[in-house]
């Protein structure tokens, strides 16, 4: 295997200068909107930065807390946000990046921010809007990392932390929402070509809706994309994510016809309110959603996700019109069911023809190498059918799946698992945010924590009884569940600026009113003390994200370019070669796979 210990930490950063970007803005919480935007004189507000950026360009937010007091009308939408950002990158390389500046974090504050009046029905004025968001994004190729949003009220509609419309490839990275009056995150894409965004990293809990026309925490979801039609656009990704204690659900994608992908994410908690000791009545406590459906195109794909202690199922197909696929994914001590394939049909114009009923053939759920503990389960094997015309309700076969543990009737215990304890599964009354566990602090670079919960043991049932879909695994066969066992204990996910160096730079042209000036990573460690696992195989699988050394993300390669003839050094090199052109260090992330790559 190519070893990352190769390459030469100096060399990356002499040829780092060739890859040029656009001009340079700061913002900051003393700063001026009347001032030039630099690193000694920096920008107030992101609103401003936004009516001067172009694609390319960098703006870095120092750390600190931005109180969001004041609204603008974002009459596209006819809603009121503190942030609205509708400057748009040209593509995956040539975006606009909105970071954190290195060791900061930007806090934005929505306690104060005057919230619509919440009609039902906006009459297209400032006064009359029906939501209000602390960031509302509207544009394409964005990329933004490192910021806190928190605290957004409400009065009559669920307001969300951070709202996407009509928005396409848009990056966010590190991003944590809470403690909002609605959705942590809403990506509302229904217009054509929109998605195509990635989550990467990113945290949604303590959302809370109570006052809600719709019902006491019937909307404040962790995460939410909905509204993308059928054959338009792009694939929307979340990868690394984690969501709890949101009083409705954790993941949902109700009314998305476009493909979503979920890849190492988290749920646990959801239902509950105020750090697990509120239980909202109208909150659903679903861990993560997928549908529904109604015109065929929701086909979703959930991967190596864990869901657990949610009020009600852990994985829920929500009533859909077709099949998602669940592969490798840990569902544990939900309280109503652990996997929950309730589905229905449809026609072809999307209304209801079937109260309840089974998908088979080519629209069936695919469930393989999934782990239910308990095995409790609903619509699976044995499906509940209701025929509304004849009244007539009775039970009929439906897939069940494949090497799961219901179908190798395996029932694990505790002594199949390194650790059933965590502060997850114990703690109310606390910000689990603070506390060391799964959902605890993230890695220094935004990585998942790596702790035992959930974990299989030496010698657990549930090892090599699974499935080979193409994954990388350890041992004889792919184990269940979310995590493999036998494979380096790092982070299932790591973060674009892992593998910084602390004297790296960029180099920039310096356009009129930007700063020449660029900060300079803090982190001085080795990437082979981060991941152990480094470089790509025959079985990898999906796309590889590209970042620069400073962490700016420049888009993605599929794992066919990463699968030619020659050194896999060669392959990757030419890949981006081929891809981005130009010489420079490159950081390229797959799953728990970097390298850093230097083109002469």
């Amino acid at each position: 295997m190519f070893k990352l210990s190769r390459f030469a930490l100096a060399l990356g950063i002499s040829l780092s200068a060739a890859q040029a970007f656009g001009a340079v803005y700061y913002v900051a919480t003393d700063g001026n909107d009347a001032n030039a935007g630099t690193k000694v004189k920096p920008f107030a507000t992101l609103n401003k930065a936004n009516t001067v950026v172009h694609a390319g360009d960098t703006v870095w937010v120092r750390g600190g807390i931005y109180d969001l007091h004041d609204t603008v009308f974002f009459e596209r939408y006819r809603m009121t946000a503190a942030i609205v950002l509708t400057a748009s990158g040209e593509s995956d390389n040539n975006r606009i990046h909105y970071l954190a500046y290195p060791g900061e974090r930007p806090i934005f504050d929505g306690a104060n921010l005057p919230v619509a009046a919440g009609t039902d029905h906006s009459d297209g004025t400032p006064e009359g809007a029906m939501y209000t968001s602390p960031i509302v994004i509207s544009a394409k190729y964005l990329h933004l990392k490192g910021f806190d949003v928190r605290n957004t009220p409400m009065k009559h509609n669920s307001n969300s932390g951070v709202f996407l419309y009509a928005s396409k490839h848009i990056f966010l990275e590190q991003i944590d929402s809470h403690h909002n009056a609605g959705p942590g995150f809403f990506a509302n894409d229904g217009v054509p070509d929109g998605g195509g965004h990635i989550f990467l990293n990113c945290d949604a809990h303590d959302n809370y809706d109570p006052l809600g026309w719709q019902g006491d925490g019937e909307n404040a979801d962790g995460f939410g994309a909905h509204y993308q039609k059928p054959g338009e656009g792009d694939t929307t990704k979340f990868i690394g994510c984690r969501a709890w204690w949101n009083s409705d659900d954790g993941f949902d994608f109700i009314n998305q016809e476009f493909p979503v992908v979920l890849e190492n994410c988290y749920a646990m908690g959801n239902g509950y309110s105020d750090y697990g000791l509120g239980n909202p009545k109208n909150g659903n406590g679903h861990g993560i959603k997928m549908g529904e459906s109604t015109l065929g195109g929701g086909r979703h794909t959930i991967k190596f996700c864990a869901a657990w202690k949610n009020k009600a199922t852990g994985f829920y197909a929500n009533y859909t019109g077709v099949g998602s696929k669940w592969l490798n994914n840990t569902s544990y001590m939900n309280k109503d069911r652990e996997f929950a394939m309730a589905s229905t049909l449809f026609d072809s114009e999307g209304n209801r023809i079937a109260e309840v009923a089974p998908l088979t053939g080519d629209n069936a759920h695919v469930l393989k190498n999934n782990i239910a503990f308990p095995n409790k389960l609903s619509q699976i094997g044995e499906c509940w059918e209701k025929i509304t015309s004849q009244n007539i309700d009775h039970y009929v076969e439906c897939p069940a799946g494949e090497n799961n543990t219901w179908n190798l009737n395996l029932d694990l215990t505790e002594d199949d698992f390194i650790s059933l304890d965590d502060p997850s599964m114990t703690v109310t009354g606390k910000d689990l945010s603070t506390i060391p566990g799964m959902l605890g602090p993230r890695n220094a670079d935004g990585s998942l924590p790596y702790v035992d919960f959930l974990k299989l043991k030496k010698g657990s049932r549930a090892i090599d009884k699974g499935e080979d879909l193409g994954f990388p695994y350890a041992g004889e066969a792919p184990d269940l569940g979310a995590f493999e066992y036998g494979m380096p204990s790092s982070s299932s996910v790591a973060s674009s600026n892992s593998v910084t160096s602390s004297s790296s730079s960029i180099a920039r042209s310096s356009s009129a009113g930007a700063s020449s000036d660029a900060p300079t990573s803090s982190s001085a460690t080795s990437p082979e003390s981060i991941l152990p696992h480094i470089g790509f195989t025959a079985k990898t699988s999906g796309t590889a994200l590209v970042f620069d050394i400073q962490g700016r993300y420049l888009g993605s390669l599929q794992a066919e370019q990463l699968h030619g003839s020659g050194s896999e050094r060669d392959v990757i090199e030419a890949a981006l070669r081929t891809k981005f052109r130009n010489s420079g260090a490159y950081i390229v992330r797959q799953g728990n796979n970097l390298q850093r790559v230097n083109l002469k």
